[in-house]
């Protein structure tokens, strides 16, 4: 660069004017000696007379190696992927900023509020539990266990795959149907992506689980334990989550009776976003044809923009859920949930954990090199 070399110039090493450099050769042969060596004192004049240019070459060439490093060093414009990436971990950063200071606040109102009077008269009124129907059954079946294994099972497969649903835009592979069999339709099966084969193989999966899990809820009478049957878990669930935003977490015993907040969050989990989330997907299907009926009063874009933050809701109930069960007594609530007894011993514990290893398994192993064959059993596997 012509402003990196300009400093190596000096006024010595400055090229001189034409003018100087005519008189530098017109000097030279008075100067030399009458002999036969005229030749070399005009060669030599005519040298001196080069002598500039050549300096400046040299400095131009000394500057070069600062001017390599700085276009060396100076690092090569981004790409739109690479830039969108760089956009999406500091909206990340920043939401989680903002939802620990909004976590912050939360609490420091809670407490506020916890200290008066008139609030902590309401607390002993509406402890934050209702008392549950006379029949109601004690404890966790073993069914139950299972179920809520195979529900979480199921539940981070679809979110996994559906993200990448979202979020690929060249994905590894595709996938069409067979149409034939019991599946059959008049038109020609769509072309989908192997993420979305993955994707509505799980939603299968988890729904024929929630069939039999809303059976046997209503069978064996555990639905009493998480469908509101008094007017009074309004009060007690403002109380319940008075009490855990101010971090002084209700006394409970998830053997017996949830309290209320876990009741009311329960029932809407079950009864109203997984409902949510198998119309909506099911809507989204590529089975649908173009020209439906079902467009005109339940268009495609409808179900798009309700089933993602159904996901969503998935998510954050995930995390504030586990959170507490480890927060709230992690080897009484893991006993609870995967042990079958209400005791203090690692048992729950232990289960827990290798269900966790099975589920990670699970996420490692959902790979196009071992999906492919297996979605190739029910259709054609292409690029």
């Amino acid at each position: 660069m012509s402003s990196a070399a300009a400093p190596a110039l000096s006024p010595a090493t400055a090229p001189a004017p034409a003018d100087a450099s005519a008189q530098v050769a017109e000097a030279a042969p008075a100067a030399a000696r009458p002999s036969g060596r005229v030749g070399l004192s005009a060669a030599s004049s005519a040298t001196a007379a080069t002598t500039p240019t050549t300096t400046t070459t040299t400095a131009t060439t000394a500057a070069s190696p600062a001017t390599a490093r700085a276009s060396t060093t100076s690092a090569p414009p981004l790409s739109d992927e690479q830039l969108a990436r760089r956009k999406r971990r500091r909206r990340y950063i920043t939401g989680a900023i903002v939802l620990v200071l909004a976590a912050a606040v939360v609490v420091l109102i809670a407490r506020v509020l916890v200290s008066m009077t008139a609030v902590q008269d309401f607390l002993v009124t509406y402890p934050g539990e209702t008392p549950l129907p006379a029949a109601a059954p004690v404890g966790i079946p073993i069914w139950l266990e299972w179920q809520h294994f195979l529900n979480a099972f199921f539940i981070v497969l679809i979110i996994r795959s559906g993200w990448l649903v979202r979020t690929t835009k060249r994905p590894p592979a595709s996938w069409i149907r067979n149409n034939e069999g019991l599946i059959k339709t008049k038109g020609r099966p769509k072309r989908i992506s192997l993420d979305l084969w993955f994707h509505l193989t799980m939603d299968s999966f988890w729904f024929l689980n929630g069939i039999v899990f809303i059976v046997l809820l209503f069978a064996t009478g555990q639905w009493m334990r998480i469908v509101p049957t008094s007017w009074a878990i309004v009060p007690n669930t403002i109380s319940a989550a008075l009490q855990y935003a101010s971090l002084n977490w209700p006394t409970e015993d998830g053997w017996v009776n949830y309290n209320s907040l876990q009741v009311l969050t329960y029932f809407a989990t079950v009864f109203l976003a997984a409902p949510l989330a198998a119309i909506t997907g099911i809507r989204m299907s590529g089975a649908w044809p173009s020209k439906a009926k079902i467009n005109r009063f339940y268009p495609i874009e409808l179900a798009r923009a309700i089933h993602f933050p159904v996901m969503l809701y998935f998510v954050v109930f995930i995390i504030i859920h586990v959170t507490l069960v480890l927060a709230t007594g992690a080897l009484r609530n893991l006993n609870h949930m995967y042990g079958g007894q209400d005791a203090i011993n690692w048992w729950g514990f232990g289960i827990f954990t290798a269900s966790l290893l099975v589920m990670a398994g699970a996420v490692l192993a959902a790979r196009p090199i071992i999906l492919a064959p297996i979605a190739g059993l029910m259709g054609k596997v292409g690029r």
